[in-house]
């Protein structure tokens, strides 16, 4: 079997993969009460349906509202909350946790002279302050987001993105993300993928598998291309 050249480009998805999406609930858990975690994840899961539905529909929205609306419907369904914790979960969403794994994974590429970029449904406004906040901007050779063509992943076009602002072919990037769908998308696309499977969730969409599954950013820099 012929080896592959090394990666020129890692792009790697936002949220989920670098930033917490659950961390904006976990901060106030307390307040919020027992229905704190399934908030989150409903939250979530509306967030992303809501960006596949406007996709399929040819309504795009930016997706700060988006996780707006989100997070509205996920509260009505967990018995209500009032409009000053609404505020300041929409705050944190803003400036979610980076993993821990993030910035070494990251600065350990950079160091080999990796290309390292964002790919992400997330506005530009929510990610500059999403990167700031985690101090990975001195990592980062872009951030691009789908907001620049109006619809979201997992349209081919969205993963264009990375190569057409590089100037690479879809064979020379290593995509990582931690959601499986995500990587569904970017294999049909051509990438080399990486599914950061933190939890150990069983695969799905068999027909578009990962090049390689990893528990961590940890691992990256130690996984072949």
């Amino acid at each position: 079997m012929e080896k592959r050249l090394p990666a020129r480009l890692y792009v790697f998805d936002a949220y989920g993969t670098l930033f917490d999406v659950h961390a904006a609930v976990a901060r106030h858990a307390q307040e919020i009460g027992p229905q704190a975690e399934r908030l989150s994840e409903l939250w979530r899961v509306k967030q992303l349906e809501y960006c596949w539905v406007r996709s399929l529909a040819g309504a795009y929205r930016d997706f700060a509202e988006l996780t707006r609306d989100a997070l509205f419907y996920a509260a009505a369904r967990c018995g209500g909350l009032n409009p000053a914790l609404l505020g300041r979960l929409l705050a944190a969403y803003e400036t979610l946790d980076a993993y821990p794994d993030a910035r070494p994974a990251l600065a350990a590429l950079k160091a080999k002279g990796a290309a390292l970029a964002i790919l992400s449904n997330g506005s530009p406004a929510m990610l500059g302050r999403a990167v700031e906040a985690a101090g990975l901007s001195d990592l980062l050779d872009a951030t691009i987001s789908v907001d620049e063509i109006g619809v979201y992943k997992t349209a081919p076009q969205v993963y264009a993105l990375a190569t057409a602002r590089f100037g690479v072919a879809p064979d020379e990037v290593s995509f990582q993300s931690s959601n499986r769908w995500d990587i569904a998308g970017a294999a049909r696309f051509g990438f080399r993928t990486v599914w950061v499977n933190r939890t150990g969730l069983p695969d799905e969409y068999r027909d578009l598998p990962p090049d390689r599954i990893i528990r961590g950013l940890d691992e990256l820099a130690a996984v072949p291309d």
